[in-house]
């Protein structure tokens, strides 16, 4: 791709304590595309994520967004600059309402006709959110309060959302059905969108491009189809290669992949 990236990361190291989470760590985003990243548990994802929302500052490296470098920001002023960070766990305020929830989402903004047409694209797009709108968050299930915290994000209007682990948690089902309207919000409405999962069939199956972490370095990189056919993705991700074992001990032993 020759236009700017829309987010770029290069050389990331983030610390937690005296531990590097993040290793050197680059990366491209670009408008309208959806990129996955990764990597099983303790990889660094769910880091790089609290990075790049500004809950954790980097020692080293830079984050580049719309071309100005954003390292070390405070969380609302990086959600000001138009980056929606939904967490893992799905964290609604439980209390409030479905529809008061939606309106938090919208905190930063001034312009109610706007809020309530993009109110109303939200119910679109969840319509189990419009015929809860009254019920506390805390007492919708887990799926529904997923589809929440993506629809309170997208009040916003992000220029990107960054989403850790959508899939925690969900049955296949709501998995699937909640990946499929998130490829419907990135074709319909071009949101841009970073995912990070451990579910590869379904991120691989949204995304444009992908990279693999592990012990917070990326070890992999290359279009969504292009990982997906990989062998070692096929093994140690998709349970497809005859390999078995062997596949999972030779994905181990590689650290310098691109």
């Amino acid at each position: 791709m020759t236009e700017k990236p829309l987010l770029q990361i290069n050389n990331l190291e983030t610390f937690y304590g005296p531990i590097m989470a993040i290793r050197g760590v680059s990366l491209e985003v670009h408008k309208g595309r959806v990129v996955t990243v990764l990597g099983a548990n303790g990889a660094g994802k769910t880091t790089l994520l609290k990075t790049i929302s500004g809950i954790m500052d980097p020692e080293k490296g830079e984050i580049l967004f719309d071309g100005q470098p954003i390292q070390g920001l405070e969380p609302h002023k990086v959600v000001r600059a138009g980056i929606v960070h939904v967490p893992e766990g799905r964290e609604v305020f439980p209390l409030l309402t479905v529809a008061e929830n939606l309106s938090l989402g919208a905190y930063t903004r001034t312009d109610a006709a706007e809020i309530a047409r993009d109110r109303d694209l939200v119910f679109s797009y969840f319509p189990i959110l419009a015929e809860r709108r009254a019920q506390e968050a805390g007492t919708l299930s887990g799926g529904q309060q997923q589809m929440l915290a993506i629809g309170r994000g997208l009040m916003l209007r992000p220029k990107i959302m960054l989403l850790d682990e959508p899939s925690l948690g969900l049955s296949p089902i709501l998995t699937q059905e909640i990946f499929a309207i998130l490829k419907r919000l990135n074709r319909d409405e071009g949101v841009t969108m970073m995912v990070v999962e451990q579910n590869a069939a379904v991120a691989l199956d949204l995304a444009d491009d992908g990279y693999v972490m592990e012990l917070g370095r990326i070890v992999m990189s290359g279009t969504a189809d292009k990982l997906a056919a990989s062998d070692d993705i096929k093994s140690f991700y998709l349970g497809h290669s005859n390999e078995g074992a062997r596949g999972e001990r030779r994905w181990k032993r590689k650290k310098t992949w691109r």
